[in-house]
C-alpha cells in the first residue's frame, strides 16, 4: 500500500479522479490545505507527493507566505527520491524547485484542447498507454513552466511548447521513482470541473477577450467534460498504475 500526502492550495483544486484512483487501489492519502495553515508531514511519513493546482503565481510568496516553506518541501521531498506528482500549478512549482524558469507564457489556456505527446513521451514507459496522436485534454493556465535541466520534455500543444516533463536524480533511479509534472488537468471530474468553472467564471470572461482561440466560454467547457472526462481520467489511471509499479 502506498502513502500518499497531497498538497492543495484552493479547495476547488482538489485530488478528484486521482482520490477515486487511491481509493480503488487500496492506498492511503493524507492532505495539507496550505489555504487553511495546515502542518507539513514528515518526510518519512509518505511515499509519494503529489502537488495539485491553484489560481496563484508561484511568485506570489507576499500574498502566500506559505510558497516558501511548500518549494522548500518539494525540494526535499524530490531530493529524498520520491514519486512526486504535479498539476499545473504543482508542475510549475516543482520545474522552479529544479532549477527552470516559470513565467506568463503569454497565451492563455482554458478549457479543452489538444495536446501531442513529444518523441520522447512517445517512447516513455509511464505513457506508454496515452494516445499516439494528438489527444484532449483539459487546460486552465496563464503561467508555463521550461523543461528543467535534465529532465525530459513529454508533451507539447499548438500554444506552448512545454506541457509536460518527467525527471529523475540518480536516487530515483536507484528507487524505481520518477517526478512527473503536467500543466494539464487528466484528474478533472465533472464535479471538480464545475467548481472550478464557478470560481473562475470572471477569469475566463476576462481570459476570453484577449485569448479568444485558447480560452473556452464556460458552457462550453461544462458541455465538452462529457466528451472528454472519461478518457482522461483512464488515461491517468494507467500513468498511476505504471508509477505504482
Amino acid at each position: 500500500m502506498l502513502r500518499i500526502h497531497a498538497l492543495y492550495h484552493v479547495d476547488f483544486e482538489e485530488l478528484s479522479h486521482i482520490r477515486q484512483w487511491v481509493d480503488n487501489r487500496g492506498h492511503s492519502i493524507t492532505v495539507t490545505r496550505f489555504h487553511k495553515n495546515e502542518p507539513l508531514p514528515a518526510q518519512d511519513s509518505f511515499d509519494w507527493l503529489v502537488v495539485m493546482g491553484g489560481p496563484m503565481s508561484i511568485h506570489d510568496e507576499s500574498d502566500f507566505q506559505w510558497l516558501a516553506d511548500e518549494k522548500s518541501f518539494i525540494q526535499q521531498s524530490i531530493n529524498d527520491g520520491k514519486t512526486v506528482i504535479g498539476v499545473c500549478l504543482g508542475a510549475q512549482l516543482i520545474a522552479d524547485s529544479l532549477g527552470a524558469k516559470v513565467a506568463p507564457s503569454g497565451i492563455k489556456e482554458v478549457g479543452w484542447l489538444p495536446i501531442q505527446l513529444t518523441e520522447q513521451g512517445l517512447a516513455h514507459p509511464l505513457l506508454a498507454d496515452l494516445p499516439k496522436n494528438e489527444f484532449t485534454v483539459f487546460h486552465w493556465h496563464g503561467d508555463g513552466f521550461e523543461c528543467p535541466k535534465g529532465a525530459m520534455p513529454i508533451a507539447t500543444s499548438h500554444t506552448w511548447a512545454n506541457q509536460g516533463f518527467v525527471y529523475q536524480t540518480s536516487k530515483h533511479k536507484e528507487l524505481g521513482t520518477w517526478v512527473l509534472g503536467w500543466q494539464c488537468h487528466f484528474e478533472v471530474t465533472n464535479k471538480s470541473m464545475v467548481d472550478m468553472v464557478s470560481h473562475g467564471q470572471t477569469y475566463i470572461q476576462e481570459a476570453m477577450i484577449d485569448h479568444p482561440d485558447s480560452v473556452q466560454a464556460a458552457d462550453e467547457i461544462l458541455a465538452l467534460g462529457d466528451t472528454y472526462i472519461a478518457d482522461n481520467n483512464a488515461w491517468l489511471s494507467t500513468i498511476l498504475d505504471k508509477l505504482a509499479s
